[in-house]
């Protein structure tokens, strides 16, 4: 597998979900919920999560990253609670115990990794019984609007016929982009039952427009609750520039 992977966005609706999924864990009798974060860079995720009381492992290659992430981890006072481990998503086997994550995030993973089959093999393995799959990727098709709605039409075109949903030949870094019959079919296909495809992104970050006059005071109030709706309102969703899964291990 590649040697690099990122944390991803931090977005508050994706947060308040994966909330939601250690209240689970913690109602089934985890009172210290273990997430394994796969690729989780400088600490995004994990630090907050740490911070409310989870044993958190960062599975991530890159040294840089895994500079930043101790340095933050200490500044809040939760690296006791952070197992760092400098390695890729192909060595996950060999630092989790099997069944022992509630929590699993792959974020900003499966669109650098070389088998992305492979790597969801191995986060099924360390997920427990119950437990949560968090995936956020990038989506194909927003990549393509985006294009094209700044008139590279023909880097739209290539992207929507590529099977990849990459530009090979304009020094990209992402090996993959996944739309949702994609992802969903690739979640399943590792024997995890998928609660739901939701869009992160559908306007927040392409939208160029200033707020109406008199609503300046409601923008950031207005733009979240309609992202909330979007992302669950097809083809709004299919178009956001990232998409989060959420899919359980079978008990």
């Amino acid at each position: 597998m590649r040697a690099e992977t990122s944390a991803g966005h931090g977005s508050a609706a994706v947060r308040k979900v994966l909330e939601a999924e250690l209240g689970a864990a913690r109602a089934r009798g985890a009172e210290e919920p273990v997430v394994v974060d796969v690729g989780g860079g400088s600490g995004v995720w994990a630090v907050p999560f740490a911070a409310a009381g989870c044993r958190v492992t960062v599975v991530e290659p890159n040294l840089n990253a895994l500079a930043t992430l101790r340095l933050r981890a200490e500044e809040d006072g939760v690296a006791d609670r952070i197992t760092v481990v400098a390695d890729d998503s192909d060595a996950l086997a060999e630092h989790v115990r099997p069944g022992s994550a509630d929590l699993v995030l792959a974020h900003s993973l499966l669109e650098v990794v070389d088998d992305p089959e492979a790597a969801l093999a191995a986060i099924v393995a360390a997920t427990a019984p119950g437990g949560a799959v968090s995936v956020l990727t990038a989506n194909r098709h927003a990549a393509v609007l985006h294009r094209a709605l700044t008139g590279r039409l023909g880097e739209a075109h290539r992207l929507l016929v590529e099977p990849a949903g990459v530009l090979s030949s304009d020094s990209e870094t992402l090996s993959r982009r996944l739309d949702t019959a994609g992802l969903t079919a690739l979640l399943s296909g590792a024997g995890l039952s998928v609660e739901y495809v939701r869009g992160d992104g559908v306007v927040s970050e392409i939208l160029s427009a200033e707020p109406a006059p008199g609503t300046a005071a409601s923008w950031e109030q207005d733009l979240a609750e309609f992202e909330a709706l979007a992302a669950v309102t097809t083809p709004l969703r299919d178009i956001a520039t990232r998409l989060h899964a959420l899919a359980h291990q079978p008990s």
